[in-house]
């Protein structure tokens, strides 16, 4: 799901308080508590643009989503393995389809990527990690599901604020109600945006006012690339690629130049040489016995889109396969042992005492907790140091 970029605030008035009694009693029967929360949200709605008319008739009639709640703790590329994800990502299925619609969206996809010097590839792969290239967009009403999700979690703006700018879509003439539909989370159509992303992204492929995400593939694809461009995508440098760390690789530092690991002795998994300029990151998802990868700057700009390394490594590795790439040729550890995420927070709360991390305790291993279990290796004298938590790595911690 897109990440939310923007936040809108506004404190309301007693008197437009007072104006909401008059929508009371068109209210379908339901949860009175619910029904005062959306009341309450109107002059929030007023001052974001929302005229009376579209937020008298999105709350008419309007219950809670019970399933909205239960749905929301589902996210396997936070939990699952990534292997195990990878694998099912970047399915023989998956990249068929991704290259029969490479070959029929061919002449849009060459003129978007003209557009926005964002690899046809690329785009295609985002499409199918996230709804298989239209297959699996999501069915639930977003007004509904926000307005649920708001009600539920009033703690957290960010659902009462894309509540609101689902309302503004809806707002303009061109896009109907019964077109807002999308997942649990509220994001919609091929792309998957969440309202506020709409609105901020989202372009038609041929100029028209209205970007159908919905029903117009050419439009979704547009919209990607204009996100990832608008992101921070830079043409002509490659999201990464796989590579092969010599048996002296020294594991002093998991970042630096393209030509810094070169000149280390890193090469491209076929062997061929790496490429000269721009800054790199070392990602060994298993360690050193496992697969490597150097990471540019647009892999970065891919978790843009679902900060997971899971989903923007299994992106990027889609988009090499659609394109005509071989699989991986580096092989997973037999015998891996995954640490739960309840061990990951240990690992950053013991990192975090010791000076080494300064990220949220969370149970998800991003860059920065690679960074402090390297930082702690180095320290410890742990060879290799490879940025990787194990268990050894937490026994150590703990002992400490």
């Amino acid at each position: 799901m897109m990440q939310l970029l923007t936040r809108r605030r506004f404190a309301g008035s007693a008197l437009a308080a007072a104006l909401l009694i008059d929508v009371a009693g068109a209210l379908a029967q339901g949860d009175p508590a619910f029904q005062q929360f959306l009341l309450a949200l109107w002059p929030r709605a007023e001052a974001a643009g929302v005229s009376r008319a579209t937020f008298d008739a999105a709350i008419s009639g309007l219950t809670p989503d019970p399933s909205a709640p239960s749905a929301a703790a589902k996210q396997a590329e936070f939990d699952k393995p990534l292997k195990d994800y990878l694998a099912s990502a970047v399915s023989k299925a998956r990249i068929a389809r991704g290259r029969a619609a490479l070959q029929k969206w061919g002449g849009e996809l060459t003129r978007i990527s003209q557009r926005s010097g964002v690899p046809p590839e690329i785009i295609l792969a985002a499409w199918g990690m996230e709804t298989d290239f239209g297959a699996a967009r999501g069915g639930k009403d977003i007004i509904r599901t926000l307005a649920t999700l708001a009600y539920q979690r009033q703690d957290r703006e960010l659902f009462r604020d894309e509540w609101i700018a689902a309302l503004l879509i809806l707002q303009k003439d061109s896009v109907p109600r019964e077109k807002l539909k999308g997942s649990w989370a509220g994001a919609m159509g091929d792309p998957q945006f969440i309202p506020s992303a709409y609105l901020k992204y989202a372009v038609s492929y041929d100029g028209a006012s209205f970007a159908d995400i919905w029903d117009r593939p050419q439009d979704s694809l547009a919209s990607i690339a204009n996100f990832l461009r608008q992101s921070g995508w830079k043409p002509a440098l490659p999201w990464g690629m796989e590579v092969r760390l010599p048996q002296s690789f020294a594991f002093s530092s998991l970042h630096g130049g393209f030509g810094a690991f070169a000149a280390q002795g890193v090469v491209n998994a076929d062997g061929s040489p790496l490429r000269a300029q721009g800054d790199a990151t070392l990602f060994l998802p298993s360690g050193a016995a496992g697969p490597a990868f150097l990471l540019s700057d647009n892999y970065w700009v891919l978790k843009a889109y679902n900060n997971s390394d899971s989903y923007a490594l299994s992106l990027s590795l889609l988009a090499d396969r659609i394109g005509g790439a071989d699989g991986l040729r580096g092989r997973w550890p037999m015998g891996e042992v995954f640490l739960s995420r309840a061990e990951k927070s240990t690992i950053q709360r013991e990192l975090q005492k010791r000076g080494f991390y300064k990220g949220t305790i969370d149970g998800r291993f991003g860059q920065a907790s690679r960074d402090a279990i390297h930082a702690f290796q180095l320290a410890e004298k742990i060879a290799p140091a490879d940025g990787f938590g194990t268990p050894d790595v937490l026994r150590r911690l703990a002992q400490q």
